[in-house]
């Protein structure tokens, strides 16, 4: 399964690496939105999940994997130019889904608040717009870690945190890829992290007010950072809400272990695959049928 590559160019911005996974019989295609410091290789699993019953595409934000070499990074981007660089994607590849991991649920809600005429519906996993207690204390220590730039404490956080159920080589792929991360990319999630903390609630809820497709919030049962409780306050706000939350999976979902994976799928593929029409033939002949009866 080799997906067709491609760099593309956002308004004359930035550039944009992409992975493009065609299945021929698919009828739809869904964009991925990473977390931060995420790349493309964090939806691996996910991929095999939704194809060959979707196209679908990945990408590397213009600071982080395979979009680096070709950005200036001269300064981090805004929730808002993620939110951006999300629209033309979408109508780059004639998306019809969206689905994002953790931050990126940030960048997913401010495009579909946009209301993107393609988009159909959403999948937003691992967020919630609510700064609770365990996620407040996370990123309070990892504002500290990244501005100072420390490496060994900032791949120390992720594992024994957000990312605490994931298998153990998961750990160790977890805290290689984020302590070998160049500069600006810490720079970035201290970004991230500064506009969370200073940001209220409000703020999420206001863009989720123009949303206009269904939207479906997945969270892990042991997650205790982005919480399914919290995630489901969306419901007063989004009119189409829809929620599921898988069961002993924490921040990281299928990547954790087989039955979260095979749970996920599930709750992906009965969200995103419309339910069979009743066949007219039948119908007809229960119609005869029953006018016969009389």
């Amino acid at each position: 399964m080799r997906p067709e590559i491609a760099v593309l160019d956002i308004q004359g911005q930035f550039r944009v690496y992409t992975e493009f996974y065609r299945a021929d019989a698919a009828e739809k295609t869904i964009i991925m939105v990473n977390g931060s410091l995420a790349t493309t290789a964090s939806f691996a699993q996910t991929v095999r999940n939704l194809h060959p019953q979707f196209n679908v595409v990945l990408y590397d934000q213009p600071y982080a994997g395979k979009s680096k070499p070709h950005n200036l990074h001269e300064r981090p981007l805004t929730k808002e130019m993620e939110g951006q660089i999300l629209l033309e994607l979408i109508d780059h590849f004639n998306a019809e889904h969206i689905m994002s991991f953790s931050w990126g649920g940030a960048a997913a809600l401010v495009a579909l608040a946009h209301r993107p005429k393609r988009i159909e519906k959403a999948v937003i996993s691992s967020f919630s717009p609510v700064i609770n207690e365990h996620m407040h204390d996370y990123l309070t220590r990892g504002q500290q870690h990244l501005g100072a730039f420390d490496r060994f404490e900032v791949g120390n956080l992720i594992n024994s945190t957000i990312g605490k159920h994931l298998p153990s080589l998961f750990k160790r792929f977890n805290y290689k890829h984020v302590s070998s991360l160049d500069l600006h990319e810490y720079a970035q999630m201290h970004h991230h992290i500064n506009h969370v903390l200073d940001v209220s609630t409000h703020n999420q809820i206001k863009a989720a007010k123009r949303i206009n497709v269904p939207v479906l919030f997945m969270n892990g049962e042991w997650d205790e950072y982005t919480a399914a409780p919290d995630a489901r306050l969306f419901a007063n706000h989004i009119r189409d809400c829809h929620f599921t939350t898988i069961k002993s999976a924490g921040h990281f979902l299928d990547m954790e272990h087989k039955a979260a994976c095979l749970e996920s799928r599930n709750a992906l593929l009965s969200f995103l695959t419309p339910a069979p029409e009743p066949s007219r033939t039948r119908y007809r002949q229960a119609h005869t049928h029953h006018a016969f009866a009389i």
